[in-house]
């Protein structure tokens, strides 16, 4: 049996985190849903994920689920190690105005995690306001391509999701559509009437090839 004394804990080898998790969290244009998901991927792939999610509710991706995580490690100091190598990848991974916010003396992962998730995710409704506002006034014509066009539309939603705002794919392809410019209206009114409607992706496909 391999015992706590020689065993070898993954998230020791990780010397690049912007490496796993590339997007770093800013608190304007915010990432945090895209930035959370690639970090509970990374913590999970690297046995550390009951440091910033507690054991008895371990987020496996599936929302209807949970799962116990594997237990802490015997010796406190192999844990401590763990816990500030977790708190190392969190502020790795965010800006300095964010770092600044959240760093405090003597603090754990969770304790740095949580209030991170608090900074996105509290005055959900106000935020949810503000984006589907941000959502449904977007135009095609006030960016430089058409890549750059989709890519916010999507990064709207992501972060209308992440506060409840349940925008399904359907509806970010309506609103993709809605906001194009007349030169695009050809290539638009064929997608309207495309039953079932296409995917995000697909459509987008479609539109950067008339683009092209």
């Amino acid at each position: 049996m391999t015992t706590d004394t020689n065993r070898i804990y993954p998230a020791i080898s990780v010397n690049n985190i912007k490496k796993f998790i590339p997007i770093p969290l800013e608190m304007k244009n915010s990432r945090y849903g895209t930035w959370a998901e690639l970090f509970k991927i990374h913590c999970r792939a690297f046995q550390v994920i009951d440091h910033i999610i507690p054991p008895t509710s371990v987020d496996t991706g599936n929302s209807s689920t949970t799962q116990q995580s594997t237990p802490p490690p015997t010796r406190p100091e192999s844990w401590s190690r763990l816990d500030a190598i977790v708190t190392q990848w969190i502020y790795g991974t965010v800006s300095t105005e964010i770092l600044l916010t959240i760093m405090k003396p003597d603090q754990t992962s969770e304790q740095t995690w949580d209030p991170v998730k608090s900074i996105f995710q509290d005055n959900e409704q106000s935020r949810a306001i503000h984006l589907h506002h941000q959502f449904s006034t977007i135009r095609q014509e006030n960016f430089s391509d058409m890549s750059s066009y989709c890519q916010e539309l999507k990064n709207i939603v992501d972060q209308l999701n992440s506060v409840g705002g349940d925008i399904k794919d359907e509806n970010l392809v309506l609103q993709m559509i809605a906001g194009l410019s007349d030169s695009y209206r050809t290539i638009g009114t064929m997608l309207a009437h495309t039953k079932p409607t296409p995917s995000f992706f697909d459509a987008r496909s479609m539109i950067i090839l008339e683009e092209s």
